[in-house]
């Protein structure tokens, strides 16, 4: 759980961020362009289902809520991408799907397969999970190079890292940043959902002090109502994940 701690001011955070990314030698090659997010409040929504229960039934009706409301995309276990885009195949609406969720148990290698394999089968973008365990021992070059074996997998498929917010203290937030950044990912993320708790303000407006207009930001976790959602974007989020969608718009 992060540490009770006074907020940093903005000035310390792009300071934090701006020194973590320039200790950072890599620089991510072929990675995808950071997507264009429409302002109208439903293609901001992500429309997402990841339960181990998920039947084909209950993809069909996420589907078909995200036809009707026209969502941004839905976002579903790698089991379901094709079911997903034969449902969606002649809307505009994107299939995201995760890699190594939630628990980010798997080796780099296997991430990387997974992530191409999610890619063959129709995922527009991947959600993949930030290797917190290595951000907290301040091992940045794993961290940093789990990632870039996903985001250089493809010119045409955005990554975004789930930092998990609500494991870490606002500087490890910041760190967690810089190194997504640094290594080409499109969007960073609050959180999986399986943790204590999922996004807050707070966590949104660290982010976005952190990244500026460099990336793209994506709450999730706990996103339940309108009033939430767009207190969410206020502070700088971009886009909601959530299994609530239409009670989101």
């Amino acid at each position: 759980m992060s540490q009770i701690m006074p907020p940093l001011p903005a000035d310390e955070i792009h300071a934090i961020f701006q020194q973590t990314r320039n200790e950072l030698s890599s620089s991510a090659n072929n990675t995808a362009e950071i997507p264009t997010i429409l302002a109208k409040p439903e293609k901001r929504i992500e429309h997402t289902l990841l339960k181990v229960d998920a039947t084909d039934d209950m993809i069909d009706r996420l589907c078909a809520v995200a036809r009707a409301h026209a969502f941004r995309a839905v976002c579903c276990l790698p089991r379901h991408i094709e079911q997903c885009r034969a449902q969606l195949a002649e809307t505009e609406i994107k299939i995201v799907s995760v890699v190594d969720f939630p628990l980010c148990g798997s080796p780099p290698d296997d991430v990387a397969y997974l992530a191409s394999s999610a890619i063959q089968l129709g995922a527009d973008e991947i959600d993949m999970v930030l290797d917190v365990n290595a951000l907290k021992s301040r091992n940045l070059s794993a961290a940093l190079h789990r990632i870039m074996l996903v985001t250089e997998l493809s010119t045409h498929v955005p990554v975004k890292v789930i930092l998990e917010t609500a494991c870490l203290t606002e500087e490890e937030i910041i760190i967690a940043c810089a190194v997504c950044q640094a290594a080409g990912a499109a969007f960073v993320k609050t959180s999986t959902g399986f943790t204590a708790r999922g996004a807050s303000v707070r966590d949104i407006e660290v982010m976005k002090s952190a990244v500026g207009d460099t990336m793209r930001i994506k709450a999730s976790g706990g996103i339940k109502t309108a009033d939430f959602a767009a207190a969410l974007i206020a502070a700088g989020a971009d886009v909601i994940g959530t299994s609530n969608g239409p009670a989101c718009m």
